[in-house]
């Protein structure tokens, strides 16, 4: 049976949310005014375990020189592994770079390749999604784990569902994605129908950074460079 002493615990609870908004607000403020002014940038997303002798460390930080030597800057989580190797290609060749990072209890800390001006930090998830997507011209996705994968499919999402404007979102590394891809094909799309096959076309395979560069060129040949929404 609840108590009166119950009660009150809830409506503090209640209370302390309703507080919370203006936290929030700040940090969506904050990114908006930040990154309003990075020009265009393509996110590298990956693993924070991938350690500096791993292959794909290697090929993150040869993709973000190549993204700077496109004319695009580089934004990452911010972190150590794959994120530290895209703002490490991106600082060396004197682009862009960019760090949007968020406070966990283990794995995150700001890597030392982030320019000083544009190193960004969030207590939430949802708002620092927000700014990976709105200011992105395009998705690179390394191997990773779950906020990898999060990240990947909330952007198909909101592309499939037309809340933002289309964009190149490359997967990186056939050996890891090969297998999401052929379930995806083989049980979302052929056995149960819960895709069309045009949703497939959000996204492209590839294996070098020769590739990434061909898709993002070929895309905004055709597209202007702006914020999605």
């Amino acid at each position: 049976m609840r108590t009166e002493k119950h009660h009150k615990g809830w409506n503090e609870i209640k209370t302390n949310d309703s507080w919370a908004i203006f936290k929030i607000m700040g940090e969506f403020v904050n990114g908006y005014e930040k990154l309003s002014k990075i020009g265009p940038c393509v996110s590298i997303f990956g693993s924070a375990r991938t350690k500096p002798d791993n292959k794909y460390f290697s090929l993150a930080e040869n993709i973000a020189k190549r993204i700077v030597e496109s004319g695009y800057g580089v934004i990452t989580g911010g972190g150590p592994g794959i994120m530290e190797a895209g703002n490490k290609g991106a600082h060396l060749a004197g682009g862009t770079s960019v760090g949007l990072n968020i406070e966990l209890p283990f794995e995150q800390h700001d890597n030392p390749y982030i320019d000083r001006d544009k190193s960004l930090d969030f207590d939430y998830f949802f708002v620092r999604k927000v700014m990976f997507v709105k200011y992105s011209q395009g998705f690179v996705v390394m191997p990773g784990g779950f906020g990898t994968l999060d990240e990947l499919f909330e952007a198909m999402t909101l592309i499939q569902t037309h809340k933002i404007a289309k964009f190149p979102i490359v997967l990186v590394g056939t050996d890891f994605w090969e297998g999401l891809l052929d379930w995806v094909k083989k049980t979302l799309l052929d056995t149960f129908e819960n895709i069309s096959a045009k949703d497939l076309d959000l996204i492209h395979l590839v294996d070098t950074e020769d590739e990434v560069i061909d898709i993002l060129d070929a895309f905004y040949k055709k597209s202007n460079l702006s914020p999605n929404f």
